[in-house]
Formats: structure tokens, sequence, C-alpha cells
């Protein structure tokens, strides 16, 4: 049996981009799946796309943000396939703006779900991860995770914060000698709609911020990604990078340290677009 074959593997935003992607690979390596999203729209073709490759699939709208709804949503997933093996926190969204300028709500937003989306899927599901003999944890920062981006102050909080966390629960996975793996994916930019969907400030350019991010930073397909993601489980990396930007600047800020900040600062302020 594969690392993936008769597998039970949740996933969150499973409704397009890495969330899908991830989907339709591991259908098609013989893994069940619990696919939740907001999305139900988008959800329901990934639904569609995974079982037909031949996948066992479990498909449920979910905000992981309520936390309630994810406890009774991972209680549902065990009473349908009876374990869960891997836990893929995937779910989130993206918010541009300097911090000056942004609202408490919109910080709140994405922290509520970039990050405390994370920790409540890990909370509900961690139990019968360890229960399964041989879970595996994946949750999803981003580059943003490595790295301060002029703009990003919300999505670097709560980003930087999934790592910590996912580094430290490692840590005492290991301690305990629980059989529960433990992985932090950090995406560079990514082909999906992330920055299409993303929010502003109010009187900002949301068009622009997405156009650019489309044009200059989005240079990996989700399909890419997911392999790469797979590859990284299947050989139980504490951590992977995704796409030839996440390695290069994640090599050049351990190479430079702080003074990487002036530079960024610099290079954004002469090609980011101006609201």
């Amino acid at each position: 049996m594969s690392e993936f074959e008769g597998r039970v593997v949740v996933i969150t935003g499973a409704a397009s981009g890495i969330g899908r992607a991830l989907a339709v690979d591991l259908a098609g390596r013989g893994a069940a799946l619990a696919l939740s999203d907001v999305d139900t729209v988008g959800l329901a073709e990934t639904a569609r796309l995974a079982s037909s490759l031949g996948a066992e699939v479990k498909s449920d709208h979910l905000d992981v943000t309520q936390r309630e709804a994810v406890y009774a949503y991972a209680d549902a997933v065990v009473a349908r396939f009876g374990k869960v093996n891997q836990l893929y926190n995937n779910a989130g969204i993206a918010y541009h703006g300097e911090f000056e300028r942004s609202e408490f709500k919109d910080i709140e937003q994405i922290v509520d779900v970039d990050f405390w989306g994370v920790v409540n899927g890990t909370k509900a599901f961690l139990p019968h991860l360890i229960a399964s003999g041989d879970g595996h944890l994946i949750n999803v920062s981003s580059l943003f995770g490595l790295l301060g981006i002029p703009g990003q102050t919300a999505y670097n909080a709560a980003k930087f914060a999934v790592r910590g966390f996912t580094e430290s629960l490692r840590q005492e996975m290991l301690i305990a000698k629980h059989p529960v793996r433990v992985t932090c994916v950090h995406p560079g930019g990514i082909k999906t709609a992330i920055a299409r969907n993303a929010a502003v400030p109010d009187g900002d350019d949301q068009q622009s911020f997405a156009q650019f991010f489309d044009s200059k930073l989005a240079r990996t397909t989700p399909e890419a990604a997911a392999k790469t993601i797979l590859r990284g489980v299947r050989k139980n990396r504490p951590r992977v990078l995704i796409g030839a930007d996440a390695k290069l600047l994640d090599g050049w800020v351990r190479i430079v340290g702080p003074s990487y900040q002036r530079v960024v600062a610099t290079v954004a302020g002469r090609i980011m677009p101006k609201n």
C-alpha cells in the first residue's frame, strides 16, 4: 500500500486552487476524501472530479472559523469513514493593504480564517490522527510565512503564526511519541484565484493588485503545487517550499538576515501598484 492508497484524507478549502488539485491527485492515488469549503459550487465540481477517478468522497459546506461546526464535521467524517489518516488545513483567504489604512475587521477576518481555521481543524482532528496510528497533519502557510512584505501585515501575521504553530506542534508530537507526522507548506506565487478574491481597504484598487499578482508573481500551477506537497508528505518533510520563488527568497533571507527588509521595501516601493 502506498502512502495514500486506502487512506482517509481531509482537505479544507477544496473548492479550487491547491485544495482542488490535492483532491484530484489524491483521488487518483486511491485515497478516500472528505472535502469542505464555503464555496459549495466549486466544491461540487471538485467532488465530481474526484469521484470520476473512483474515489469515495464526502463533500460538505464548512466555515473553518466556526469552531463548533469544525468539531461536528470531524465527528461526521469519522462516522462516515471510521478513521482519519491525513488532514490538509488548506483553507485560506488573502488581504492586501497597508496596516495604517486597514480596519480591525479586515485584520481579524484574515487571522480568523488563515490562522484560527488551522488551529480549529488541528484541534478537532488531532485525536483522530493519533488514533489512526499513522497520522499526518499538513498545514498550509505561505512564502509570506518566511519573510515580511509591505501591504501584507495581516496576512504575514497569520501565516507566520501558522508556521510557528506547526513547527512547535511537530516537536510536541515527537516528544509525546504520537504516531503523527507534521508538515508545514510554504507556497510561493500559485496560479489560483486567491489574489482576485483578496480584500483591500476601502478606496483601493483591488483589480490592479490582482493583475499584478497574476502577471508578475504567480508562476506555479496548483497541480504542480499539489505534487510537490504530496512528495513532501511521502518523504515526511517538516517544511515544503513550493516554487522557485519560495526556494530562492527563503535562501536569500537566511543569508542576508534582517537586512532583507530594506531591500524588499525599496523594490516594492518601485514595482507594486499604487492606490
